[in-house]
């Protein structure tokens, strides 16, 4: 409703995993650093964890960028899957269909993938998104395929990414030898109050604003705030203000409009007119 308004393309503040609006903040950039040294350094197991909405599924999808074509991806978000029907979905992933459907005939066939990969000089990746939600006997069935291996280097780079409860899960005494094969680990921070503005601006000008700064001093501390820096949740409150900014015809997003939108997000209507 408001892009004419204010000049812009597209929503600057959608929550949906749009790797062109990934603003590469210094946690942002350090996780992307970690999962491109794990792959092109063959770790095996990576682990990507944040908070819900701080852009860990957004810098996965950008990694697909800074992938060579010598790398082949797998990318699982339907962590629920039991196991054969996880391998069976990573083998159509990679391009593969199963010729038999058995859980031993899906990892003969994904060894026999990888190693024709290796052969070819490409490298092999899977991203399992929301790994949390794996059951443990399905995380089990992943740590074998990091047995899938040649005497120097691993077949198949694993990155499991998910929130804070993953941790918790691979720190369980049943998953000692997973949890020692993990080589790379990193944790995706909330954005720093002074990168906050950047961020805004950034969404903004991928979305094709070129005005003066919308949000003043006093929105930005009330969106660092109310957000605690998770970009998912900033998302919202600056696409809220955008639309009551619209609706006021001001091009200033300021306190009472930042206040205001908080307020419908939490369902204080009577508040939010007041």
């Amino acid at each position: 409703m408001y892009l004419e308004f204010y000049g812009l393309k597209e929503n600057p503040f959608n929550v949906t995993s749009d790797p062109g609006f990934l603003y590469l903040s210094d946690t942002h950039k350090e996780a992307l650093d970690h999962l491109v040294y794990g792959i092109k350094e063959r770790k095996g197991f990576i682990e990507i964890t944040g908070e819900i909405g701080a852009g860990k599924t957004t810098v996965c999808r950008a990694l697909l960028n800074y992938l060579d074509e010598n790398t082949r991806t797998s990318i699982i978000f339907n962590s629920s899957l039991p196991e054969s029907q996880l391998l069976e979905a990573i083998l159509l992933d990679f391009g593969i269909t199963p010729r038999r459907r058995s859980k031993g005939a899906f990892l003969r066939e994904l060894n026999g993938f990888l190693l024709e990969q290796l052969s070819e000089g490409n490298n092999a990746v899977l991203i399992v998104d929301e790994a949390q939600n794996l059951r443990n006997p399905t995380l089990e069935t992943v740590r074998m395929l990091s047995n899938l291996e040649t005497e120097k280097e691993k077949l198949l780079q694993i990155i499991l990414v998910g929130q804070p409860q993953l941790r918790e899960k691979l720190d369980s005494p049943e998953l000692l030898q997973l949890r020692q094969r993990i080589s790379v680990r990193f944790h995706i921070k909330a954005l720093k109050r002074e990168e906050l503005r950047k961020y805004i601006e950034h969404r903004l000008t991928v979305a094709g604003y070129s005005g003066d700064i919308i949000f003043n001093d006093e929105a930005i501390d009330l969106i660092a705030r109310y957000s605690g820096g998770i970009p998912r949740v900033i998302n919202v409150v600056c696409d809220k203000s955008l639309l009551l900014g619209f609706v006021r015809e001001t091009a200033l997003i300021g306190r009472s409009i930042i206040q205001r939108s908080i307020e419908e997000l939490r369902g204080n209507y009577s508040l939010a007119a007041a």
